[in-house]
């Protein structure tokens, strides 16, 4: 009898990386040079935002997902901190709400137009002082709403409530004083109750998230824990970090029990920090080293060994920081189930990077997308502050579903009202709205009442010219039509913003040689 090789058996096994080309990077962004153990960058579906290298203060870019290729120098950025920003953070249940921290010892909290930012952005919804010392660490509680939690080099992590009436908050919800040295990283489990730290005091600690007390305390000589990250409902926490021979490592715990690892694992003697993302619906763990290209990906089990190395994504290209597209904003007709931004210093360049699950068929893969994380809160502040916990309210990724057309009316509602009071206070944008507006009837006539949203999940990214005249005669050919007209409309609405945006830059520079020329000619 012949010995044959063993394999795991899973559908994750071939997942591979996929980096977008050229053209669909963001190209001459001065990424700041910061050496905080950050990531740098936030994204959602509509924007990409990014911290940025400049003078007199702190500040970072907000851009348009779609808005790729050559970055304006002169690109208008979110600046109102004093001091370099170190953190920045969308909030999960609104687009177009981001948070962020700084030197300045204050967190910010920014509402950004609907259009993205066309001017320099000074003035923030809110502005959060309590800290002694500069800030580090920003999260946004996962399912109550406006519920943001902060932490610096004061030692202490603070809970803020932003449904507050006032624009400046100088209390705090609660403050939590257990660690002894500044904390590294916050991670909450599935429904916010309880939150993990790590700190510089090389421990590990699991606290209850809404009254601050310790519930358990890990002080693991062997391991000194940099990153810490909820396992999904797994009962299990994950922590990167080095060795006491300074190999980074990795470790998984017990959320029960925190006294000794489930297993621990070193993996090179770098020394760059590793920054762990878990996808709670695949249980699929990557770790991306800062300070080199590579990519290591494995998927989580409940059984031992726990945790199954799957392969290594490689690139000569060194990353500084990673953003991660939320769920709902991935391409789900290219098997997506990951996509990272790589933010690349040496060439001040973004690049997003796909995990792609390799299936020959078009149609739409439910077990590699069930249901996920909304963008719909489950509890408010206060409900959450009285002592409720809830999990995550769940929608389906699936094309056409109730809960995606939900979702996309509700934003779609929003956007016309806010497209109409602007149209209104600068006439001369009223004709493009006007195209605008005919290219959504035209749109929702053709799919059958989908939304712009479920449009932007699922859109065909190949590139090629696409061929809408011939008749269809298959379920297969009637669903490549449909994706193909999608992805000309979602075209004809890019081209509308970019003319937009020429628009406004032309008004600025025709302001600025009026200016110019009076403060030039004599009197």
């Amino acid at each position: 009898m012949t010995w044959r090789p063993q394999y795991r058996c899973s559908k994750f096994r071939h997942v591979f990386g996929k980096a977008a080309t050229k053209e669909s990077c963001y190209d001459g962004v001065p990424i700041t040079c910061s050496v905080q153990d950050n990531n740098f960058c936030a994204v959602n579906p509509r924007f990409l935002a990014v911290i940025t290298e400049c003078a007199g203060g702190g500040a970072f870019l907000v851009l348009s997902i779609h808005h790729t290729g050559k970055v304006d120098p002169h690109q208008p950025r979110v600046s109102g901190h004093k001091g370099k920003v170190l953190d920045i953070k969308w909030n999960p249940f609104n687009d177009y709400c981001i948070a962020s921290c700084s030197e300045d010892a204050t967190v910010k909290v920014w509402e950004i137009p609907p259009h993205g930012v066309m001017k320099n952005l000074t003035a923030p919804w809110k502005e959060l002082q309590g800290h002694s010392r500069r800030v580090g660490l920003i999260e946004w509680h996962p399912t109550a709403n406006n519920i943001l939690f902060s932490t610096g080099y004061d030692y202490q992590v603070m809970i803020w409530n932003l449904d507050c009436p006032d624009q400046v908050i100088k209390n705090p919800v609660r403050t939590i004083t257990h660690h002894t040295d500044v904390v590294l990283s916050m991670s909450f489990n599935t429904d916010g109750s309880l939150m993990a730290t790590t700190c510089k005091d090389k421990k590990v600690r699991l606290i209850e998230s809404r009254s601050g007390n310790l519930q358990q305390e890990a002080n693991c000589k062997t391991h000194k824990a940099s990153k810490v990250l909820f396992l999904g409902n797994l009962k299990m926490l994950f922590t990167s970090g080095t060795s006491r021979y300074n190999d980074r490592q990795f470790a998984l715990w017990d959320q029960d029990d925190l006294s000794v690892p489930l297993s621990q694992e070193n993996l090179d003697g770098s020394s760059g920090v590793l920054f762990p993302f878990f996808d709670p619906d695949t249980h699929m763990l990557y770790l991306a080293g800062k300070g080199d290209g590579n990519m290591r990906y494995y998927e989580i089990g409940s059984e031992k060994p726990y945790i199954h190395f799957l392969t290594e994504y490689r690139s000569n290209v060194p990353q500084k920081g990673m953003g991660v597209m939320p769920k709902r904003g991935l391409d789900v007709s290219a098997c997506e189930v990951f996509r990272f931004y790589k933010l690349v210093t040496i060439k001040n360049l973004i690049e997003p990077l796909s995990m792609i699950v390799p299936r020959r068929s078009e149609s739409y893969q439910e077990d590699i997308y069930p249901m996920t994380a909304s963008n719909k809160p489950a509890l408010s502040a206060e409900e959450w502050l009285s002592g409720i916990d809830k999990g995550p309210v769940l929608m389906s990724l699936k094309p056409g579903s109730q809960e995606a057309e939900s979702y996309s009316e509700m934003s779609k509602g929003r956007q016309h009202s806010l497209d109409t009071r602007r149209c209104q206070s600068r006439p001369g944008l009223l004709q493009l709205s006007y195209i605008q507006d005919k290219v959504e009837t035209k749109d929702d006539k053709e799919d059958g009442g989908n939304t712009e949203d479920e449009k932007t999940r699922t859109p065909v990214s190949n590139g090629e010219d696409l061929d809408l005249c011939s008749p269809p005669r298959t379920e297969n050919e009637l669903r490549m039509k449909f994706y193909k007209q999608q992805e000309e409309i979602r075209r004809l609405k890019e081209l509308l913003n970019q003319r937009d945006v020429r628009v406004k830059q032309l008004e600025l520079e025709i302001k600025n040689i009026k200016n110019s020329q009076t403060l030039q000619s004599p009197l």
